[in-house]
């Protein structure tokens, strides 16, 4: 139990700083460009919705996980190779003692406690960030930008991005344990496993960021939001409605012409 504590506190709060500031810059840039973009065709007050359910769902999970695999996922890649290179873990196999339940486990434990917290926090921080940019550099309006993030963006986006955060825990956890009881004889052996734990748990990370997405995705984008898809169906009512056809022309001009007609006869 205390080496899940102190684990606990090694991986979630001294990767505060790291994650927190990946977190905030990369939600003020998203804000930038969104706001950019979405001002040349006049949708500036879309830019709360977007950028909070990006975070929410994207971005602050992935680039959590990515943060802490190079920190923590290294670091128990390095720890668990050297204690295997300088044959601590075959000291503690002779004592009686499993080097899984003891180091392994509690390395896993803590990583699922502390990265869905991180990536709260980081999306918190994100939006946040994105939220003083848009209303201090962009010029728009804060009670819009609160307004429409609060009114497209459900409980099941943020749900969804922490959901995530504890399979990409799973991943990092058991990929960085296994390269480091793994690793190769000497100080060279020590950082091939370093290096493999950093490269593959990132990548693992991106392959299954987009397996998952995938699995949750509806079959239409509009219907995983109930008051996007009303809006989407009576817009496109609306448009039914003042569709015209092109051959028909408007009706007053149709009248306009008559009367010219029955005054010239």
């Amino acid at each position: 139990m205390d080496e899940t504590i102190e684990q606990t506190y090694k991986i979630g709060w001294k990767s505060q700083l790291v994650v927190l500031t990946t977190g905030a810059f990369t939600g003020m840039v998203f804000t930038v460009q969104t706001g950019l973009q979405f001002h040349k065709v006049k949708m500036d007050t879309a830019v709360g919705p977007v950028v909070s359910i990006a975070m929410a769902r994207e971005l602050a999970p992935v680039l959590t996980a990515l943060m802490v695999a190079g920190r923590v996922g290294a670091a128990i890649a390095a720890e668990l190779g050297t204690m295997k290179v300088t044959e601590q873990l075959d000291a503690m196999r002779s004592m009686g003692t499993s080097p899984v339940n003891y180091l392994a486990v509690p390395r896993f434990v803590a990583m699922l406690v502390a990265l869905p917290l991180l990536t709260a926090e980081s999306v918190f921080f994100g939006i946040y960030s994105g939220y003083l940019v848009a209303v201090n550099m962009l010029g728009i309006d804060r009670a819009y930008f609160l307004e429409n993030m609060f009114k497209f963006t459900a409980a099941k986006d943020v749900t969804s991005g922490l959901i995530k955060s504890v399979f990409f825990a799973m991943f990092i956890a058991l990929i960085s344990c296994y390269k480091g009881f793994n690793a190769g004889e000497g100080a060279e052996g020590v950082g091939r496993a370093t290096t493999q734990a950093v490269v593959v748990s990132s990548l693992t990370v991106l392959v299954a960021n987009f397996s998952l997405r995938c699995c949750s995705t509806p079959s239409f984008p509009h219907d995983s939001n109930p008051r996007i898809a009303q809006r989407v169906q009576q817009h496109g009512g609306v448009a039914r409605r003042g569709l015209r056809d092109p051959r028909r022309g408007n009706g007053r001009d149709h009248r306009v012409k008559a009367a010219e007609a029955k005054v010239c006869s």
